[in-house]
């Protein structure tokens, strides 16, 4: 064998190795981020009973809430990582440890189970593969959140191991630690302490004592709710009539749900605490019902503002009022509405945080972005369209409340623009509704959009022996005999048409706004009537028909041409 043959061989070898040394080494590393590799574990508390189950996060859970339902806290103690106690301290305080550990978690913060990992390495599990974490093994688990004293507490359990011995999960030491703080606030109740232990028993997803106590709980807050109520409706009535007997009587409801809401937390918080279930729902009632109280509070105020300048306006909104504040009213209307988006989003944001479940909400939107994309493009498409289409609308200004439109070939006033409609008043008094994407999708007519004035034409067919003179005069009389009709320097009269037989007259006039030149012009136009038919009847138009002798005895017809009827018209003959 040659030197350079004995070093390939030698190369080869620690080549080898090295890769059985790295792959030992991976395995190595590889267990220990299965789990927290101990000395020992609970030796003060002697052998587990067969009762403790503890291979998974699961029935390690469970196996702890059953023992300490049946009031077996040295068997749950066993689930409990005390190994920063003495052996003395384990046997003494491991019991008290889990009583007041499974009080916190009955009361503090409902959990499913079930969606606990029932695998012993705690792998999560996602087929759709969308999920970054899944197919790693854990081996730490947070399974509740709590707050005390202004500072959150976690629950977890870990996964640990002693030597050749099976891993085990077990709730952490930091997890124990606040326990006795923990049991000081979501602990039982004076009330509870005091009932009979045979109303302690579970029924269904509660206790015997919790399904008296909840409707006694819900009615004492309703009848605060409904003394608020009507304390608040008298305090509005004997207030003077104006803006703050309205703000009283509009916040009627919203201050009762607020002291509702108020007096249950206190309630909760000193005389009664119930199971987590209910504790959980309780909250989340609470918390939904006072931003949004608070929130419709603020929301009444600015309504309140709103009427008091509109009053200000004087009566019903027209185009007979200023431009000006036409254009205030609409723009204090889109303050509004940008003032009710901000505090609904304020309060969605609000009570998403306060209940803990963006987190949640994040994964789910994470893992199902695409059916979500287009369940929204489809269901929210029309919502949507209207709110941003009113804001342009509000912004742009193509229309003000008050405004005298054109739409659809009937006068409308616009009586009000909102988040996904505008609201027309008719001139017969009858409302139109029209969402806001479709009114912007069709043209319309403005006429208050600089002034309210506007022509007006009357026209009338007349016979061509029509004397335009004298017609010009009287119409000139009736015009300005009518109130609405203005500048009369503008009022004018022509001849606008001609046929064989007839003329075309039309008359123009100018009027203080739409709605009152439609009446003036019907005034006018009756009057122009009168006048012919009192005193020139011969004025109106008539067909002429010719005949002749040889029609008569039964021969041909001749032809009769625009000359010749024109020429019977002008003898007077008519047949």
């Amino acid at each position: 064998m040659t030197k350079h043959t004995t070093r390939g061989l030698w190369a080869i070898l620690l080549l080898f190795s090295s890769l059985c040394m790295a792959q030992t080494s991976g395995e190595s590393e590889d267990k220990e981020m299965r789990w927290f590799s101990i000395d020992s574990l609970n030796t003060g508390l002697g052998t587990p009973p067969e009762a403790v189950s503890r291979k998974t996060p699961r029935d390690s859970v469970r196996s702890f809430l059953e023992l300490t339902k049946q009031r077996k806290f040295s068997a749950a103690a066993h689930l409990l990582n005390l190994s920063e106690l003495s052996d003395a301290e384990q046997r003494e305080k491991g019991a008290e440890l889990a009583r007041q550990l499974a009080a916190v978690l009955r009361r503090g913060e409902w959990m499913d189970i079930s969606d606990l990992p029932a695998r012993q390495d705690a792998v999560i599990e996602d087929p759709s593969g969308q999920n970054p974490q899944a197919g790693r093994p854990r081996r730490n688990l947070r399974i509740a959140s709590l707050e005390a004293e202004g500072r959150a507490y976690a629950i977890r359990l870990a996964r640990y191991r002693v030597s050749d011995e099976d891993p085990v999960w077990l709730f952490t030491p930091d997890s124990l630690t606040p326990a006795p703080l923990l049991y000081e606030k979501y602990g039982p109740s004076w009330l509870e302490e005091r009932l009979p232990q045979s109303l302690k028993s579970n029924f269904g997803m509660l206790q015997i004592w919790e399904w008296i106590a909840i409707p006694v709980f819900l009615l004492g807050t309703g009848l605060v709710g409904w003394l608020v109520y009507g304390l608040v409706g008298l305090v509005a009535r004997w207030l003077p009539s104006g803006s703050p007997s309205i703000f009283a009587s509009e916040i009627k409801l919203p201050l009762a749900l607020a002291l509702m809401t108020v007096v249950a937390q206190i309630l909760l918080n000193y005389v009664v605490s119930f199971s987590a279930v209910a504790t959980t729902s309780f909250r989340i009632l609470l918390i939904t019902g006072m931003a949004w109280s608070v929130g419709l509070i603020a929301l009444r105020f600015v309504d309140v503002i709103l009427l008091k300048v509109k009053r200000r306006l004087v009566g019903e909104i027209d185009d007979t009022k200023p431009r000006d504040e036409r254009q205030l009213l609409t723009t204090l209307q889109a303050l509004r509405r940008g003032i009710i988006l901000v505090t609904v989003v304020a309060v969605g944001i609000y009570i998403l945080s306060q209940i803990q479940l963006f987190e949640t909400l994040g994964l789910t939107l994470l893992a199902s972005a695409s059916v979500l994309t287009v369940l929204l493009g489809i269901a929210g498409q029309a919502v949507l369209g209207n709110i941003f289409s009113s804001f342009q609308v509000s912004l742009a200004k193509p229309i003000r409340i008050g405004d005298l439109i054109i739409f659809e070939d009937q006068w409308c006033y616009v009586d009000g623009i909102f988040y996904t409609f505008i609201r027309l008043r008719t001139w017969d008094e009858r409302r139109l509704v029209v969402p806001v994407q479709y009114f912007t999708s069709k043209p319309f007519e403005n006429l208050s959009v600089q002034t309210a004035k506007m022509y007006r034409m009357i026209e009338l067919a007349l016979h061509l022996n029509a004397d335009i003179q004298c017609l010009r005069e009287k119409f000139i009389e009736f015009a300005e005999a009518e109130e609405n009709v203005i500048e009369h320097h503008k009022l004018c009269c022509y001849v606008t048409a001609q046929t064989a037989a007839a003329q075309t007259m039309s008359f123009y006039l100018m009027t203080s706004e739409p709605f009152a030149g439609w009446e003036a012009e019907m005034n006018v136009r009756e009057k122009l009537l009168g006048f012919i038919r009192d005193n020139h009847p011969e004025w109106w138009p008539r067909e002429v028909v010719v005949t002749s002798q040889h029609d008569i005895t039964g021969g041909e017809r001749p032809t009769t041409g625009p000359a010749t009827a024109a020429a019977e018209s002008g003898a007077g003959d008519s047949t």
